[in-house]
This record gives structure tokens, sequence and C-alpha cells, in this order.
């Protein structure tokens, strides 16, 4: 679609000046609509059991975990890591707003392959203080296809009184039907 734009604005600016400028508005469009944001998470009282058909279209990449809690940081000398715990932590600037993005922070890097589907991704995890009761978060992505990032986060108030998370797993599911999973080694 970017090629088409692209091949409109220098078929419009052809004979003109205007080309370079045109060419810097199609890279902005761009730039602006690749940063969309991350539809809503959805917090669920109960995460209800669904079979499983894994299919080949969807995977999952990569996750990454990061414990945002200043307290259990060891000293660094590592600008990378310093930077990194900084960045977590940027907007707060008084304990309560610390408080309020302090936690778990669990990223997921995943994709589909096949045709365009409606995905949801569900995160289903175990805290520290609630023993062996399971929590769930959910973000729904309409008509998916391709790479994708998924953010969920477990801060403020749910860190703060029921601890870090323990265990966890990463669901992705179509038409009520679990398509792809991964999970932490703890996970039961």
């Amino acid at each position: 679609m970017i090629y088409k734009l692209r091949a409109i604005f220098f078929r419009l600016c052809k004979s003109c000046s205007l080309q370079p400028i045109a060419y810097s508005l199609l890279i902005g469009c761009s730039l602006l609509t690749s940063c969309a944001t991350q539809p809503p998470v959805v917090k669920l009282e109960k995460a209800p059991v669904l079979p499983l058909s894994i299919n080949r279209y969807f995977a999952f990449r990569k996750e990454t975990q990061f414990l945002n809690d200043p307290t259990t940081f060891r000293p660094s000398r590592s600008d990378a890591i310093n930077f990194m715990r900084r960045s977590y932590m940027w907007p707060a600037t008084t304990r309560i707003e610390q408080d309020a993005i302090r936690g778990c922070y669990l990223n997921f890097y995943w994709w589909n392959h096949g045709p365009r589907e409606d995905v949801t991704i569900r995160l289903e995890y175990f805290q520290a203080g609630l023993g062996n009761e399971v929590l769930a978060q959910e973000i729904n992505y309409p008509q998916m296809q391709g790479s994708r990032t998924s953010i969920f986060k477990v801060i403020g108030d749910d860190y703060l009184e029921n601890g870090r998370v323990t265990s966890w797993r990463a669901l992705l599911i179509v038409d009520g039907k679990i398509v792809g999973l991964t999970q932490s080694f703890l996970w039961k």
C-alpha cells in the first residue's frame, strides 16, 4: 500500500519541485500509522478452559519479563541496564507515581502468517500472594495478520498487594480454540 501511495505522489509531483516534500510527507504518514497504540487490556474474572488446536500459522517468537521494583535491583555499572530501569520508571517523579508503575511487565512477540483472523491473546498467571488462584488478562486484535507485540502489566495495587508474578502462560485464541501457546518454566 505504501508503494501505491508513493507512486501517486510522484505522478502528481513529477513536473514540479514538490517531489521531495511529498516524499517527506509520505514517510511521516507511514511512521504515524505504524505507531498505532495497543488495544486495551481486559482483566477476566475467570478464565474459561478452551480446547487445544495448535495451528502452524500462529507462533510466539519471543517473551520478555521485567520486574520493575527498585527495592529488588542490585547495583549495576552497566549503562544499558541502568537505562532500562530508568525507562520503565520514566514519567514518575513522586513516590505515589512510582508505586503506580511498579510491578511486572510481560512482553510477547508473536505472529500470524496465515489469513487474517480475529485473534485474542490471553495471559494467565499466578501471583505470590494469591496461592493457586489463576488470574487472566486479554487483548483482542480484530483481523490480525503479521507480527505483533503484546504488552501485559501487573502493576500498581495488583503488584503491591499480591506480589510478583511467579508463573504464567500466554495463549493465542482464534474462534474459541487455542492455536498457539507459550509458558514459563514454573507453570503447572
